[in-house]
C-alpha cells in the first residue's frame, strides 16, 4: 500500500514537471513569435543618416510599447549618440554629455576638484592603476603612490573599463571623504583621502648641476606655453647655460601650446607639423617667430609621453634643436576636434592625422629616442653626464 502511494506521488510530481517544462517552452516559443512582427529597417541603398533615424525610430517605438518600466527621453537620445560614436571603435572619437562636457573643459583648464592623482587604465589585468599622485594633492600626503591599484571606492569596485565612473566619482565635492581600496605588491588595504581643490602646476623648473635648466611639463593646458617661457627665463637668470624638458609621462593636451614652445627653438618658416585629414589634404605648421631659445637641450620621454608631447619631441629632435633620451615615446598621432552641440553636449571627434616635420607616422608607431635608457632612475644622471660635454 505504501509502495502504491509512493509511485502515485512520484508520477504526480513528474507530470507537474513536464507540464512546467512544455508551459515554458511554449510561452518562449509564443514570446519569439510577437517579437519578429518589428521588422527593423533593411539596407536599401538609403543614406546613412535615414537608415539610423528609422532604425532608432523603431527601437523607440518596440521599447514604448514593451518596456514596463519609465523611459527617460533624453536618456535615449543620448544614449543612441554613445552608441553610434563607440560603433567607431575608435577610442579618442567620445561623446560628451552637458555634464561631462563641463567636466572635460575643467581638466583643461588647470584646476578641479577631487584627490589629485592621474588614472590609466590597464586592458591586460582589468585594473585601473595611479599613473603618479600630483605633487602636494590629498592623494599624495595620503600615503598614494604611482603603480598602486584603485580596487573599489566606498565598497563600489571598478574594473578597467570603468575608469570615467571612477574618476567622476573621487573627484566629487570639496570637504567630502572617499575611501579607496588599494592593491599594492599583491597587499589589499583602504586609505582615506579628503577631496580639495586641485589647482594644477603643469609647468615646474629646476637648476641642476653645472648649470644644467630643468623643465618639466606634465600636460598642455591653455597657459602651458606662457608658464615654460617665465620658467625658462627664470633658468636663464640664475645661469642656466643647457636644459632639459621632462616630457615623461605627459599624455598631451591642447596641440597649439606644444608648437608655441616649439617655435621658442626653431627659426622662423621652419616646419613644426604636417597635418593630413580624412581627404588626403595636407597642412603644413611652420614656426611663427624667431628663434629664442639656442642653448643645448635634451628632451626626457617614456612609454606614456603622448600627442602633444610627441609632437613638440618630434619637431625639435627633427629639426636639430635638441636630443631625446629615455625610451620610445606612446605613439598618439590623430587630432581631435571639439564640435559643440546644441544640446549642451559635444563630440570629440578625430578628424586627422598628424606626422613629423619629415613626413614620418606618429600614431602607433611612436618616436624612438637619441639615447635609448630604459631604467627611469638612470636617465636624469646619463642626461646630466651628456650635457655636461656639451
Amino acid at each position: 500500500m505504501k509502495e502504491d502511494i509512493r509511485q502515485m506521488i512520484y508520477r504526480t510530481l513528474m507530470l507537474i514537471v513536464i507540464v512546467a517544462i512544455i508551459t515554458f517552452v511554449i510561452t518562449s516559443i509564443i514570446n519569439y513569435d510577437s517579437s519578429v512582427k518589428f521588422i527593423l529597417p533593411e539596407n536599401n541603398g538609403e543614406s546613412i543618416d535615414k537608415q539610423i533615424g528609422e532604425t532608432v525610430s523603431k527601437i523607440t517605438e518596440i521599447l514604448e510599447e514593451k518596456y514596463i518600466g519609465e523611459i527617460n527621453n533624453q536618456d535615449l537620445v543620448e544614449g543612441a549618440i554613445k552608441g553610434a560614436v563607440e560603433a567607431l571603435n575608435d577610442e579618442y572619437t567620445e561623446y560628451y554629455t552637458s555634464k561631462e562636457l563641463e567636466e572635460f573643459e575643467t581638466s583643461t583648464l588647470g584646476s578641479f576638484t577631487g584627490i589629485g592623482v592621474y588614472l590609466q587604465a590597464d586592458p591586460e589585468t582589468d585594473s585601473i592603476k595611479i599613473v603618479e599622485p600630483i605633487s602636494g594633492s590629498p592623494a599624495e600626503k595620503a600615503g598614494l603612490k604611482a603603480d598602486d591599484i584603485i580596487v573599489g571606492a566606498d565598497g563600489t569596485e571598478y574594473n578597467a573599463d570603468q575608469i570615467n565612473d571612477l574618476s567622476d566619482y573621487i573627484k566629487g565635492e570639496a570637504g567630502t571623504e572617499v575611501t579607496l581600496t588599494i592593491s599594492r605588491n599583491g597587499k589589499k588595504f583602504d586609505v582615506k583621502v579628503k577631496r580639495e581643490e586641485i589647482n594644477l602646476e603643469y609647468v615646474e623648473s629646476g637648476m641642476l648641476e653645472s648649470k644644467i635648466g630643468y623643465i618639466s611639463i606634465t600636460s598642455f593646458d591653455e597657459d602651458s606655453a606662457d608658464d615654460f617661457l617665465e620658467e625658462y627665463n627664470k633658468l636663464l637668470k640664475d645661469g642656466a647655460k643647457s636644459l632639459v624638458i621632462d616630457l615623461r609621462d605627459n599624455g598631451g593636451g591642447l596641440v597649439d601650446q606644444a608648437l608655441e614652445i616649439a617655435d621658442l627653438f626653431c627659426e622662423k618658416d621652419e616646419t613644426t607639423l604636417i597635418t593630413i585629414d580624412k581627404n588626403g589634404n595636407k597642412e603644413i605648421t611652420k614656426s611663427q617667430t624667431s628663434r629664442t631659445i639656442t642653448m643645448p637641450t635634451i628632451i626626457l620621454t617614456n612609454e606614456n609621453t603622448a600627442s602633444a608631447s610627441e609632437i613638440l619631441t618630434a619637431a625639435l629632435k627633427e629639426n636639430d634643436k635638441a636630443e631625446t633620451l629615455g625610451t620610445k615615446t606612446f605613439g598618439k598621432g590623430v587630432i581631435q576636434e571639439l564640435i559643440y552641440l546644441s544640446n549642451g553636449g559635444a563630440l570629440k571627434v578625430t578628424t586627422a592625422e598628424y606626422y613629423t616635420p619629415k613626413g614620418n607616422k606618429i600614431n602607433e608607431i611612436g618616436i624612438t629616442p637619441t639615447y635609448q635608457e630604459t631604467k627611469p632612475e638612470d636617465q636624469l644622471e646619463r642626461v646630466i653626464n651628456i650635457l655636461k660635454n656639451k
